[in-house]
C-alpha cells in the first residue's frame, strides 16, 4: 500500500468529486465547441474528434503499459486536455500535427509528471505551443470564416485579427485603416472572425465561464483580476497613445482571451491555491499577455502568459499560505 499524503484538517467536503468538475468543465466548453462547427465545418470536427481521441489512446496507453496503473479515462482530464488542444489550433490542422500535439500534452506535459495533478504546466497549452514552435507555418494558417455562408464552405486562408493589426502596426498603417481591415466588435464577439476553434465567440466563451462560476468548479479570483488586468494596462497603453495601441475592448473580444480567462488560467492543478496567490497570479497572466501582443514576436500571448506564470505558482503557494487551523490571529 501507498502513502497517502494529505493537508492539515479539518477537511470539508465540497460534494464536487474530481469526476463531477471535469465533466463539468466540459459541458461549459458545449457551446463554444458547436459554434466552431458551426463556423467551421468538418475541419473543426475532424479535428476535435483527433485531439480528444488521441489524448484519450495516449494516456490510456501511457497509464497501462508505463505506469502500470489503472485507467482513468473515467475522471474526463484526458477528454479536457483533447478538447482545449483542438481550441488551440486551426480547423485546417493535419491530422498527424494533432496526434504529436495531443502525445505531448498528454505524454510529456501530464504523465511524465505521474498523472492527474501532478503536472506543472496546463497540458494542452504545452502541445499547443511546442506545435507552434515546430509547425508554425502550419499552425498559423487560419481559414476565414465566411461570413455568408458559414459551415467551412470558404476554404480561404488569412489573418486573426490581433495578426491583421500587429503587423499593420509594424508597417507603419494607420490605426484607423487597420479597424476597417477586422470585424466589428459585434462579429468578434459572436464568433464570425478566423482563429483557431477556441476564438470563435467571446460570448459563449464567457457564458461557459459563468456557467462554471455558478457552478463552484472554478473561482472568481482568476478570471477577474486576469480581466481587470487587461483592461487596466491596454487602457493605460491606448490612453497615452491610440493611433499604435488598440483600445482594452478590442484585446477583450480577440484571439484566445476569454478561453484562457476561463478555460485555461483556472486549471486547478496548475494554478495557486489561497484566493489572493490566483489574484496574483490571474493579474500576472494579464500583464504578461498585453506585453506578448504588443511587443512580442508573436500577435497572440495567452498561451504563453499562462505557462509563464504556471512556472511560479509553486512560489506562490509558498509565499502565500493559508492560516492553519486553530492559529491564534492578532488583533492588534
Amino acid at each position: 500500500m501507498g502513502l497517502l499524503t494529505v493537508s492539515g484538517s479539518p477537511h470539508i467536503h465540497g460534494g464536487l468529486s474530481v469526476k463531477k468538475l471535469m465533466w463539468g468543465v466540459v459541458i461549459a466548453m458545449m457551446p463554444a465547441m458547436l459554434a466552431s462547427f458551426y463556423y467551421f465545418g468538418m475541419g473543426a470536427i475532424k479535428v476535435t474528434l483527433v485531439a480528444v481521441g488521441s489524448a484519450m489512446l495516449f494516456e490510456y496507453l501511457i497509464t497501462k503499459f508505463i505506469l502500470k496503473q489503472p485507467s482513468q479515462l473515467q475522471d474526463g482530464s484526458a477528454v479536457i486536455t483533447g478538447i482545449l488542444l483542438a481550441f488551440n489550433v486551426p480547423s485546417n490542422l493535419p491530422i498527424w500535427i494533432i496526434v504529436i500535439g495531443a502525445l505531448v500534452a498528454i505524454g510529456v506535459a501530464k504523465m511524465s509528471f505521474g498523472g492527474l495533478g501532478k503536472n506543472p504546466f496546463n497540458p494542452a497549452l504545452v502541445g499547443r505551443v511546442f506545435l507552434l514552435i515546430s509547425f508554425p507555418v502550419q499552425m498559423t494558417s487560419w481559414p476565414v470564416v465566411d461570413k455568408v455562408f458559414p459551415m467551412g464552405l470558404d476554404a480561404v486562408t488569412g489573418a486573426t485579427p490581433l495578426g491583421i493589426v500587429k503587423e499593420g502596426l509594424k508597417n507603419g498603417e494607420p490605426m484607423a485603416d487597420l479597424m476597417a481591415k477586422v470585424p466589428s466588435y459585434t462579429q468578434l464577439f459572436l464568433g464570425q472572425s478566423g482563429g483557431s476553434l477556441g476564438e470563435v465567440s467571446a460570448l459563449l466563451l464567457l457564458l461557459g465561464g459563468i456557467y462554471m462560476l455558478v457552478r463552484k468548479i472554478i473561482t472568481w479570483q482568476i478570471p477577474v483580476s486576469f480581466l481587470g488586468s487587461v483592461i487596466v494596462f491596454s487602457g493605460i497603453l491606448w490612453l497615452i497613445n491610440p493611433n499604435e495601441y488598440v483600445n482594452p475592448l478590442f484585446h477583450l473580444v480577440t484571439g484566445g482571451l476569454m478561453l484562457g480567462v476561463f478555460f485555461m488560467a483556472t486549471d486547478m492543478v496548475t494554478s495557486p491555491m489561497t484566493g489572493k496567490a490566483q489574484l496574483i497570479f490571474g493579474a500576472g497572466v494579464g500583464i504578461l499577455t498585453i506585453i506578448i501582443r504588443v511587443w512580442g514576436a508573436y500577435p497572440e500571448g495567452v498561451s504563453f502568459a499562462i505557462l509563464l506564470m504556471n512556472a511560479i505558482v509553486p512560489h506562490l503557494n509558498n509565499l502565500i499560505k493559508p492560516k492553519r487551523f486553530g492559529e491564534e490571529v492578532s488583533h492588534g
